[in-house]
Parts: structure tokens; sequence; C-alpha cells
């Protein structure tokens, strides 16, 4: 049973190399080591860190700055647990990582955006780059500087060349999407008036939904992040620094990590790509383990194939309606997890500045992975029927016995983000209710790797 199993992940290991060697590349880590005197450090201490693939041709002056995730620290004692890892030192951060989907530099995979200078900001701080707290507790050496090393790793880019850019793109997956929700606005006043600047959100907005039990579990866990990791502020005006001022000055800082609270001030052209059934947030927010102490939800997160009538019923509102003119009209229960999100971002829906590609697949993390950003089985929408002719069954049919063949067309993340960002056309697509989108590509996940909040 072990050689078989073991055989199996041998396996598995060669032909994701084989696709990496197709579709991917590896590029080598940078240490912004001039940011420690700034204070702008890692949890640990250390110097931030990013991966750059310079860019070419026409491309040379278009900048894409790409936000790693990694989820959040909310005390000393989450945060300690990350200081010696990935996510919180540069120092244990591996040399190089592979670039593939948004950050690919073939043609092939990546038409709009491949030849550009592309930048993975490696996350180490555990408050998606808003923390700046000047002490430093000597028991635990935990420094709370994200802030600082957002700004420090924009200036060094500056240097690099991004100061000339034409045009420029922040990005972000899952807590670095948040980032670059929270900090899209930043970013563009950082850059020259005269670059053409937006931002792209991928798994990064988070609702402020309660879980099963009907707790507001994820609205205390912000809370304690945004406590921790920003020091200073008015409890009276809620204006906490680093979060974007449009929602501190009448909300709770806490309730300002929630883009449903924020995204519509945001004056930067803003693109959102989501599942309406985000794994991370079924997982983490709907069904966390503190509000399933038995495990009855344990199989369904792996796997939403093994979810029970009465889990899915938690994460969809069985009623089949129009999002773009039902919304406010529904009774949204507490569990109704994709009528909320849908409702978290009705804000956003008719905004010309924003886009959107919002699918029914069980995934998190989109634009990353090329299977899911640019290939022939990738998730699509915006589906439209096409009539193709069917080859004659034999040499001896006639031509006006052809028979005809239907075939969705849609557009993959890849062609909607590129049409968006080049002004070339619009795009604010909602899919419909799982499990109707055949295109998609579910998450599986191993049951000995399950994390939680």
């Amino acid at each position: 049973m072990a050689k078989a199993r073991t055989g199996h992940w041998l396996s598995i290991l060669a032909f994701s190399l084989i696709l990496l060697k197709t579709e991917g590349f590896y590029v080598g880590i940078t240490y912004v080591d001039s940011a420690v005197a700034k204070g702008a450090v890692c949890l640990d201490g250390s110097p931030p860190a990013y991966h750059m693939d310079k860019g070419f041709g026409a491309g040379i002056n278009n900048w894409l700055v790409h936000i790693e995730g990694g989820g959040w620290c909310n005390n000393a004692s989450t945060c300690l647990a990350r200081r010696d890892n990935r996510l919180g030192s540069s120092k244990q951060m591996v040399k190089q990582i592979a670039f593939s989907g948004i950050l690919s530099n073939k043609q092939k995979f990546n038409p709009d955006f491949y030849n550009w200078n592309k930048i993975k900001v490696r996350y180490c701080d555990g408050a998606s780059f808003t923390g700046d707290v000047e002490a430093v507790d000597p028991k635990t050496n935990l420094h709370y500087r994200g802030a600082r090393v957002f700004l420090a790793v924009i200036e060094d880019l500056m240097a690099k060349g991004m100061k000339n850019a034409a045009n420029a793109v922040l990005s972000g997956c899952s807590a670095g999407g948040l980032t670059a929700i929270l900090h899209c606005d930043k970013f563009r006043a950082l850059l020259p008036v005269s670059t053409k600047v937006k931002c792209f959100a991928d798994a990064g907005y988070f609702i402020n939904a309660k879980d099963v039990s009907g707790a507001a579990h994820i609205e205390g866990f912000y809370s304690e992040v945004v406590a921790t990791h920003v020091a200073t502020y008015s409890l009276i005006l809620g204006s906490a620094k680093n979060l974007p001022p449009s929602c501190t000055s009448s909300l709770r800082p806490g309730l300002c990590f929630f883009p449903q609270n924020m995204a519509q001030q945001i004056k930067t052209p803003l693109f959102i790509i989501n599942a309406a059934y985000d794994s991370w947030q079924i997982k983490n927010i709907l069904a966390p383990g503190v509000a399933d102490p038995h495990g009855t939800w344990h199989y369904c997160k792996l796997d939403i194939k093994d979810c029970s009538s009465s889990q899915l019923e938690a994460m969809q509102e069985k009623v089949q309606f129009d999002p773009w003119s039902s919304l406010r009209k529904l009774r949204i229960r507490p569990a109704d997890f994709r009528v909320q999100f849908l409702s978290a971002i009705k804000g956003l829906i008719g905004s010309p500045s924003k886009g959107m590609f919002i699918n029914s697949c069980y995934a998190h993390c989109q634009t990353e992975m090329q299977e899911t950003w640019l290939r022939d089985d990738s998730p699509v929408l915006g589906k439209t029927v096409s009539l193709l002719p069917t080859p004659p069954s034999s040499p001896f049919s006639r031509p006006f016995h052809l028979r005809l063949q239907l075939s969705w067309v849609g557009q993959t993340i890849a062609k909607a983000v590129g049409d968006w960002y080049y002004d070339r056309s619009p795009f604010q697509k909602i899919d419909c209710a799982y499990p109707c989108d055949s295109t998609c590509h579910n998450r599986v996940f191993d049951p000995h790797e399950h994390p939680e909040l």
C-alpha cells in the first residue's frame, strides 16, 4: 500500500514538473536589504523580498506587481507561529519560485502581460501589509511593519524603472488580493500621473458573514488582526493608519478589512476575480472548526462533491434569481453564503471603474495557476451559443444534410481581465449557481493538509 501511494505521488510530481517546464519557469529571489534601516521588515526583523522577471520588447515600461497570499495572524501567539517560517521571515523563503498564469512570460499563456516586468512580492507581515507598530516586544521579537514593507518594496521597484512606467497593475491572491484592494489607491498615488494604473484582486474579496453556528467569527478575527498590527487609531473616529480613510472615518477599523465596506469608494479602477463558493471562505468563514466541533463539515470542505444537500443549501439559496435586479429583494438567511457574497459585491455592479469575474467554482486563487488563468480547458464566463457544422458522416452525405452542433463560447479570466485593463470592453459577469458551470476546476484538498483559522 505504501509503495503504491509513493508511486502515485511520484507520478503526480513528475507530471507537475513536465507542466512547469512547458507552462511556467523559475525566478530567483531579491532581498530589499536597504529596507531594514527604515524599519520595514518581516515579522522576525528580516528584510522584505520579491521575485522579479524583467520585461522585454513592447512591455519594457509596463509593470505588474503581484502580492503573495497566506492568511493573517491575529495575536502574538499566532504571529509567533509564523515568525520562523516563510510567512514571517525572508530567511525561510525558498530562493526560487515558479511563475505561471498571470506571471507567465509566454504570449500563448499570458497574451496581455507576458512581456511586462512581473514581480511577486513575498508576504511576511501577517496583516495584508497594513501593520505599523514602532515598538518591538523583546520577548517575542515580533515586528508589525507590513505597511512599511509595502512602501519599501514599491520604492525599490521605482528605483529599478517603475518610475517610468507607462502601465502598472497591483494584483494579488488571497490575503495578497485583499492587499491589492486595501492599497489600490495608495499604489496609484505613488506612481506618476501619466501612468495608467489599475488593480486586480484574486480571491481577496472576503465577506463579513456569520458561520454555521450563527457566530460572527471572521468579524472578531479581523478586529484582532487590526488591533494587533495597527496600534495607533482613535477609538472614537476609528481612524486606523493604512486602512482606507473613506471607511475608517465612519466604521470600526476591523470592519474596514472587509472589501464590502470600502471597495465601492476606491477611486482607482479595480477588477475582482472570485469564486462565489470560495474554498477558503467556505472552510474558514462559513464552517470554521470552532463552529463545527464534531467535524460534520470535514469531508464537504475537502471536496464539494462530498457535501450533503443541507450543506449545499447552506452555501447557496435554492431560489434562482437574476443578481442584477433581485439582490435587494432577497431575504438572506445567515448561512446562504453565495447570496451573502453576491450581496456584498452589489455596490460594485454597474460601476464603470469596476470589473468582476465571479464564477461558481469551489476554488481559491485562479490567476496564478495556468490551468485556471488561460488554457484550453480554463473556466469561462459570459457564454454564448455558436453553431458549428458537423463533418458529414460519410463521403456520400449531401451538404444540405449537414447536422449542427452547439458550442458554448465564453471568456477566460485572462481574456476578461486583459480586455478590461486595455479598455477593449467592460466585464462584469456573475455565474449561475453550483453545479451549473462545467468549466470549473474545483479544488479537492488533501485530508492531511487542511488548515483552519
